[in-house]
């Protein structure tokens, strides 16, 4: 009987079938209600609603009562059918929502190639017909009311169309995971009870118990930080859009932030806050300081932390409740990477795109926008733009050192709105550090070492893994030294913060070599700084980590051109370095707001971040989504992941090794369960680059495990992890 259609197959417990009717109805209403947010509940509803009829051919059907019984796939395609129906009811690209919402949206060539071959498909026909006659609603008279800028008379910008097209079939992904789990577990998973616009009260509480910790060592600028958090308050009266929080660094941006968002949300009735950094030990630095903010231990969490380094799967249950709100970002507050919130968004799969609709109704803090890639910035403005815009979404830009994204043809009508109307006096109050310039004549490592090695508290930064190698080398034949960089297991480099972390506070000596990763705000506060000659920004961050708080009356940051440092410098930053050179020097420091507007504007020149962009957003104006997920990667491919067997002593490698080589014989088999295996590796996961990579497996220093995945077999230093030299100066960057 048509009345019994299924979707579903029989659930464990009561071998309650799910039917047809139920889900298109249910998953159509749950999509409506997510997108009522940015205006298209009817359409989201309507796409939803014919997701699935499909499934109404005898052949589908039969394929599921075979399934149930020998196991399998159902092996009957059912993408077609609905987004037929979608096309002649006019609706155009929208068929895409329908036709990928399994396999990933199609690019706009091949929809309509398979709608072509649906119009005579008989399978298509005989499932539209059976199934009409159990929801007869599928066969609508018209198409459903659209967003009122789509019917305004307005021309309708192609990006605009570009994000409708992914934030409805985000929604319709994402109600159709839901009603589907609903089926299984016989329960319906309950969206969150609490919403950013109710957070006010309990952050302002958090913020008064956190200031008044006993154990917070009060700084001579904490005037001036709540100078800073009391700007923000002010800027987040304003109307929804686009602003910038110009906070130099050790200014209190964390909490400025945290305060700027919620108090915004609250104004606007905004449903969440959404803080994306660049770096994973950022993310994990500031969500522990909103949980310690907004948490309560006794009631249900507010905080979403989700990002590639934390375990989700380890059975606890706050970890669960992780797990399931990051799926779609059923939270609150939620922090994570930029990286996973714009792969997310130019993604073209379910699974990474069922989240992207929570940006709608939304407060997006992008921190540290300065580590934005420069040839992706303008599909990234592109979508900030229409998110403000048509999707009632804010954006805060914050950072050290703003970049004049207004410059970039995206945002040059948009108003961006500053937080602080006057920031260089800020800058000047906050000047913390004193430069020193070692550029002609040009130091070599050596003399770097055993001026660095004579301070009782010191940091390094170098551009390359092979200079910190080198230069922490040179300064262990001194004294105790620590390293940091991506050659090193990401939980080797977690103790290793948290041991620098520790030897700060209690004024013990601590001498530090590090690439750029603890540049961005990564909260420690040295007296005495070195910095190997780079891009303006990073200058100015890395100048962040000395003197942070103001302890002394000036701290040191000495800028040095080495000799005999890795010529590969040259290629990692290509034109930002002569940009830089031509600015910034003994006459004038990095934190030279005129200075640095003209540096960035002039690497944007020089790295022809306009023409950069023009692929992305040409693929992205003619609907190939496909291609645009292939083409926005904010992390260069040529590195790969490494899997070490790090541990602090013997005891702790050989259960380290253990439960590694279980986990890689479980890959290298190619037994289910991949992905939770995979991130059981995370805290054993260093990198390196491709080429140095292939090398290693030819020398034998390594074994292919999965995919790009190897495992490292040869030395692991206690201190710097990795190491390995390389023909090639240039290889060996990061």
């Amino acid at each position: 009987m048509t009345g019994n259609l299924l979707a579903h197959s029989a659930r464990d417990g009561d071998g309650v079938r799910h039917e047809l009717r139920d889900h298109l109805r249910g998953t159509a209403r749950r999509a409506g209600q997510s997108a009522a947010v940015f205006d298209a509940g009817p359409l989201a509803a309507r796409c939803a609603l014919v997701h699935d009829v499909g499934k109404g051919s005898c052949a589908w059907q039969q394929g599921l009562l075979a399934a149930e019984v020998h196991g399998g796939r159902v092996g009957v395609p059912h993408k077609h059918a609905g987004a037929w129906l979608l096309e002649r009811q006019r609706l155009g690209i929208m068929a895409a929502v329908v036709f990928g919402h399994h396999g990933g949206l199609p690019s706009a060539v091949r929809l309509a190639n398979e709608l072509r071959w649906a119009d005579t498909d008989p399978m298509v026909a005989e499932a539209i017909k059976r199934v009409a006659e159990v929801v007869p609603e599928i066969h609508a008279s018209g198409p459903p009311a659209l967003p009122s800028w789509l019917t305004n008379g307005d021309k309708i910008d192609p990006y605009d169309m570009d994000l409708l097209v992914r934030m409805v079939f985000s929604t319709v992904v994402d109600a159709d995971y839901l009603d589907t789990e609903e089926h299984f577990a016989a329960a319906s998973r309950l969206p969150h009870p609490v919403s950013a616009a109710e957070l006010v009260n309990r952050f302002e509480k958090g913020r008064k118990r956190l200031l008044s910790d006993p154990d917070l060592k009060a700084s001579p600028i904490d005037g001036l930080r709540d100078e800073v958090y009391q700007q923000a308050l002010i800027a987040a009266e304003g109307p929804q859009g686009i602003y910038r929080l110009p906070g130099p660094t050790g200014s209190g941006k964390t909490m400025a932030v945290g305060g700027f968002a919620t108090r915004h949300a609250q104004k606007h009735g905004l449903s969440r806050v959404i803080v994306a950094v660049p770096f994973m030990s950022i993310t994990e630095q500031n969500a522990d300081v909103y949980r310690r903010l907004l948490d309560d231990s006794q009631g249900l969490p507010l905080v979403l932390e989700h990002h590639s380094g934390i375990d989700l799967d380890d059975g606890q249950a706050q970890r669960r409740w992780q797990r399931l709100a990051a799926e779609n970002w059923d939270a609150p507050f939620v922090v994570t990477t930029t990286i996973r919130l714009f792969e997310s968004l130019f993604s073209n799969k379910p699974a990474a795109m069922r989240r992207v609709h929570r940006l709608a109704g939304s407060v997006i803090v992008l921190d540290e926008v300065q580590a934005l890639p420069d040839r992706l910035l303008i599909p990234i403005v592109s979508a900030l733009r229409s998110l403000t815009e048509r999707f009632k979404a804010t954006v805060l830009l914050a950072s050290a050192t703003q970049p004049p994204f207004e410059a970039l043809s995206p945002l040059r009508d948009v108003e961006i709105t500053d937080v602080i109307p006057e920031p260089k006096p800020l800058y000047r109050a906050l000047n913390r550090v004193r430069y020193e310039w070692r550029l002609d004549p040009r130091p070599t490592m050596a003399d770097i070492a055993e001026e660095a090695a004579a301070q009782q508290q010191t940091l390094a930064i170098v551009n390359t893994t092979r200079d910190a190698q080198r230069l922490h080398s040179l300064i262990e034949a001194h004294r105790p030294v620590l390293h940091l960089s991506t050659r090193m297991a990401a939980e080797h480099r977690r103790n290793t913060l948290n041991e620098i972390k520790r030897l700060l506070k209690h004024r013990q000596p601590v001498a530090v070599v590090s690439t750029q990763l603890v540049e961005a705000g990564v909260d420690v506060d040295f007296p005495y700084g070195f910095r190997a000659f780079a891009p303006a920004d990073s200058l100015q961050q890395a100048a962040g980590r000395v003197n942070r708080s103001g302890h002394l009356p000036y701290g040191t940051v000495v800028v040095f051109d080495p000799a005999d440092g890795n010529e590969g410098v040259q290629a990692l930053y290509g034109a930002a370095l002569e940009a830089t050179r031509d600015r910034f020097g003994p006459h004038c420091p990095p934190d030279d707001l005129d200075a640095l507007d003209s540096y960035y504007r002039a690497r944007f020149d020089f790295h022809n971040v306009e023409q950069a962009g023009l692929e992305i957003q040409r693929e992205r104006r003619a609907n190939d989504f496909p291609r645009v997920a292939e083409l926005f990667r904010m992390i260069d491919e040529w590195t790969v992941p490494v899997v070490t067997h790090y541990g602090e002593d013997e005891q702790d490698v050989e259960e380290g090794r253990g439960k590694v080589d279980g986990i890689l014989a479980h890959l290298r088999a190619g037994f289910p369960g991949a992905g939770a295996q995979l991130r059981s590796l995370r805290p054993y996961l260093a990198t390196l680059p491709r080429g140095a990579a292939r090398r290693a497996v030819e020398e034998g220093l390594a074994e292919p495990v999965v995919g790009d995945l190897i495992e490292w077999r040869g030395d692991y230093h206690p201190q710097r992890g990795i190491e390995l030299t390389s023909p090639d100066p240039k290889e060996l960057v990061f």
